[in-house]
């Protein structure tokens, strides 16, 4: 929602992660998973329904509720598809700063994530549960290394993906 009131082009949430293995190690890269979508498409069409609202340039106002659900799907698909393509990016550059949790880019339906139309990923920038990385989550130098690597992986998204011009709407507080 704040995204959206913004005219974000991404949303990048940033987190320190914790375990109970005090040994648990790296940072993560998320994006939304389809299972995830579903639901949040469901919710968000309820909750639109009968406003005129635009996602991805495509009215959702449409009277036939599957036409309706149907393009709401198809977007989804397509921002899971850039948040993917984001995330991968940001993974990449995260993987200079400090080892990775995993190799590759991980996927779940965390509320963060389900915007049907901004691409979006969540950030696990260390384990706040491991004592050395808990330390590195409180030195300066890191933070500043890890906001550049996900800055990076930013540019390189947007590189190669550059935002299209969104349509301003008026806001209705």
């Amino acid at each position: 929602e704040k995204a959206r009131k913004a005219h974000a082009d991404l949303c990048v949430s940033i987190h320190a992660d914790a375990s109970v293995k005090s040994h648990a190690h790296g940072s993560s890269v998320f994006a939304l998973s389809e299972h995830g979508a579903t639901s949040a498409s469901a919710r968000w069409l309820a909750k639109k329904e009968n406003e005129a609202d635009l996602i991805g340039g495509v009215n959702l106002a449409v009277k036939d509720p599957y036409l309706a659900r149907t393009l709401l799907d198809l977007s989804q698909t397509a921002t899971i598809t850039d948040s993917l393509k984001l995330a991968k990016h940001v993974l990449k550059e995260v993987g200079h700063i400090n080892t990775l949790h995993r190799g590759h880019v991980e996927q779940a339906g965390f509320a963060v994530l389900k915007s049907p139309d901004i691409p979006s990923i969540l950030v696990e920038t260390a384990f706040i549960s491991n004592p050395s990385e808990e330390q590195r989550l409180k030195d300066d130098a890191y933070q500043e290394k890890m906001a550049r690597a996900v800055l990076g992986g930013i540019k390189r998204y947007f590189a190669q993906n550059p935002a299209l011009s969104k349509p301003r709407m008026a806001q209705s507080d």
